[in-house]
């Protein structure tokens, strides 16, 4: 079943900031975003074990706990297994993303996507969330930025492993879709090279926005419309840095990405247009997007991204960002820019 016969709009919810990214969020607020998420009709959730060591699937699974279940989606994510035992959060591994979560949970983070960890893994998951099954499953960062020249290794132990694991639960019927969610385009690519496994689909985060998306338009959104399958944009802001945030790719923003988000507001700023909703509005342009799902961690982030959704914005504002460059010539943009 292809992603855009489950997701319920295209406006979803992402969870990354529930597991204290960058900041200790009170629980309470926590608590607030995702009811806030709900009050305004948002019905796809996606999570992940990693984010904050469990802490975000616990938070979830507890505001979502009075809401019946066949009325929401859920996605979380496979490869790392989360332990009772306590290690040193200043010392995990995190590849690109250092010390994202360094406020989270201090359980034990182990990676494992071999077939036994995966289904350890989504037994885990369905306890922290409340709840009897998960809609998607995403295979997680299994690429460049966490494990660097071994990522093939990883890929190769993931493809033995969660991807035929989660082929059979799929077939079973025990999650309704699977794909990778990852934050580079090449697993994507292989992925979909192979003869086998079959997935329905992928969690794409960062390298589908207005400010980097000339790359996964080179292959993987051609490769993924051939296969008629879809893709969920994670990330639309990137990091943050397209609505004014510090952060880039988790880490402090380069000049060149400062530059640009500066070139492009201005545009924006003489139409009257928000970057949110430039960003989120650009992104779903693109055919094979099933959903965008902007992480939040107040309650009013959630209206300003819907509001963004339904802004109109002129075609001249697209057709100028174009002529100056500022998006990739083979982009689709909204309204045939």
């Amino acid at each position: 079943m292809g992603l855009k016969d489950i997701l319920p709009g295209s406006l979803g919810f992402g969870a990354a900031p529930l597991g204290n990214m960058f900041r200790d969020i009170p629980e309470h607020e926590a608590l607030a975003t995702v009811n806030a998420a709900w009050d305004d009709g948002i019905r796809y959730f996606d999570n992940a074990p990693f984010y904050g060591a469990g802490l975000a699937e616990i938070r979830m699974g507890a505001a979502l706990a009075a809401r019946p279940r066949e009325d929401y989606v859920i996605s979380t994510k496979v490869g790392r297994l989360i332990l009772d035992e306590i290690e040193d959060v200043g010392a995990r591994d995190l590849g690109e993303k250092g010390s994202v979560f360094r406020h989270g949970r201090p359980n034990k983070i182990v990676n494992d996507y071999s077939a036994d960890a995966t289904l350890r893994s989504i037994d885990d998951s369905l306890k922290r969330l409340g709840t009897d099954h998960i809609d998607i499953a995403f295979v997680h960062d299994v690429a460049q930025d966490f494990y660097g020249d071994e990522w093939l290794a990883v890929f190769e132990s993931a493809r033995k492993g969660a991807f035929r694991a989660l082929d059979r639960l799929r077939d079973e019927g025990v999650v309704k879709a699977w794909g990778l969610g990852v934050n580079r385009v090449e697993p994507i690519e292989l992925l979909l090279a192979l003869e086998g496994p079959r997935p329905d689909g992928f969690l794409l985060a960062g390298r589908y926005t207005l400010l980097d998306h000339a790359r996964a338009l080179q292959r993987v959104m051609p490769m993924v419309a051939e296969h008629e399958l879809a893709i969920v944009v994670g990330g639309p802001y990137s990091s943050g840095a397209l609505v004014g945030g510090p952060n880039f790719e988790y880490a402090p923003a380069p000049p060149e990405i400062l530059d640009k988000v500066t070139r492009i507001k201005a545009i924006a700023d003489r139409y009257g247009i928000s970057m949110k909703a430039a960003g989120l509005q650009f992104a779903l342009a693109n055919p094979v997007v099933a959903a965008v799902i902007p992480g939040a961690s107040r309650p009013g982030r959630i209206a300003e991204d819907r509001a963004a959704l339904a802004k109109s914005i002129p075609v001249d504002f697209w057709r100028e960002l174009r002529s100056a460059g500022l998006v990739n010539p083979a982009a689709p943009l909204p309204a045939a820019a």
